[in-house]
């Protein structure tokens, strides 16, 4: 009989070694389920996880995508973890993303069609606030009413979709587009546009800026105060209000930082790859991001290598079902795979399996 014994403390070596578990679970399972769908397993796996990055026939096109899907992935992960180690669960980031892009897009088109430098820099301005607004609701909810955050932070999710739609078709609809729904394409406006830095690589502002971030959120847990408290906080909440900590100030800041983050994320997916604000603008970014903070342990540099793998799946994910014929809700399974095996054997950090029946304390 397998019983669980509680450690005396968690485990160091399961901390780093349940990711790289996680992910071999999943490719396991992943092989499973393709099989079952008549696909080759090794061949899908040598697809998704090789092809983009070696396959001669695809890198050129998938490497440069590798930035560009991970970019936003890290940043609004990196937002994440910052509340997650305080114990803050902010679990509506796909809604703050998408007022970010809203948010922003609308003062770049306030501007159309000036070309003058400072409409970039404002729209960047303008989605930080726009990601940082939506989420302070949760946080003065939270800290006011004493409400649940991630109750309130995932239903502003379909408030903020149904928002976007009411703007691709309302406000913010291009005059031009013969009444189809979606705005004025911001990558084709010069002033407004957040193009590649470097031709070929997918290396923009968002990218520079999730780079930043994992740079920032390192020094801040390392090497701050603030990141000592909201790691305390986490850790011993009881510990942290002995040691003068505000609750209710680690909320708001916290709820704003990764706000702010989801909501840059936004912006720069919406003047560069997306383009344009459209009905379905958003793709999930908020929730799989969740996975990656998860994934990378809620450590900067994990983030940034999880963000990287998390991408490789998408981009892989989309060859996959070009070249074998997958359908996107298996690859979307097979991601989803990914956390849940994750949390399964996270277990074993706080917890080691036994034969036998549980001891008895005497």
């Amino acid at each position: 009989m397998l019983t669980l014994e509680k450690r005396p403390s968690p485990s160091r070596f399961w901390q780093y070694a349940t990711p790289v578990l996680a992910v071999v679970l999943t490719m396991v399972a992943g092989g499973i389920m393709f099989a079952l769908l008549g696909k080759n397993p090794v061949e899908a796996m040598r697809i998704i996880f090789w092809d983009p990055l070696f396959n001669a026939q695809f890198a050129s096109y998938s490497r440069p995508q590798l930035l560009v899907k991970a970019g936003p992935l890290i940043l609004i992960a990196i937002g994440l973890s910052l509340g997650f180690r305080a114990g803050i669960w902010n679990i509506g980031a796909e809604g703050q993303y998408i007022m970010g892009a809203i948010l922003g897009a609308a003062v770049g088109l306030a501007f159309y069609p000036a070309d003058l430098w400072i409409v970039f820099p404002l729209m960047v301005i303008a989605g930080a606030l726009g990601g940082w607004l939506w989420a302070m609701i949760p946080a003065i909810l939270k800290t006011k009413f004493n409400t649940n955050e991630i109750l309130v932070s995932l239903l502003l999710v379909y408030v903020a979709q149904n928002f976007l739609a009411s703007m691709a078709v309302g406000l913010l609809r291009n005059p031009e587009g013969g009444g189809f729904p979606g705005s004025r394409n911001l990558s084709q406006y010069p002033a407004a546009a957040n193009l590649e830095l470097i031709p070929g690589t997918g290396m923009h502002w968002g990218v520079v800026a999730a780079f930043l971030a994992v740079i920032g959120a390192y020094v801040l847990l390392q090497r701050h105060i603030l990141g000592f408290q909201i790691k305390l906080s986490g850790q011993a909440p009881r510990a942290a209000r002995f040691a003068g900590v505000a609750p209710t100030k680690l909320v708001v800041l916290c709820m704003g930082i990764s706000g702010a983050l989801a909501g840059l994320a936004g912006l720069f997916e919406v003047a560069g790859p997306a383009g344009q604000i459209s009905i379905d603008f958003n793709v999930g970014y908020g929730f799989t991001a969740i996975i990656v903070a998860f994934l990378g342990r809620l450590n900067p540099i994990g983030i940034l290598l999880a963000g990287l793998l998390m991408a490789l799946t998408y981009i892989g994910g989309e060859l996959a079902q070009f070249m074998l014929g997958l359908p996107a809700a298996a690859i979307q399974a097979f991601q989803g795979m990914l956390l849940f095996f994750l949390l399964a054997v996270d277990l074993l950090t706080n917890f080691r399996v036994r034969l036998g029946a549980k001891r008895e304390a005497l």
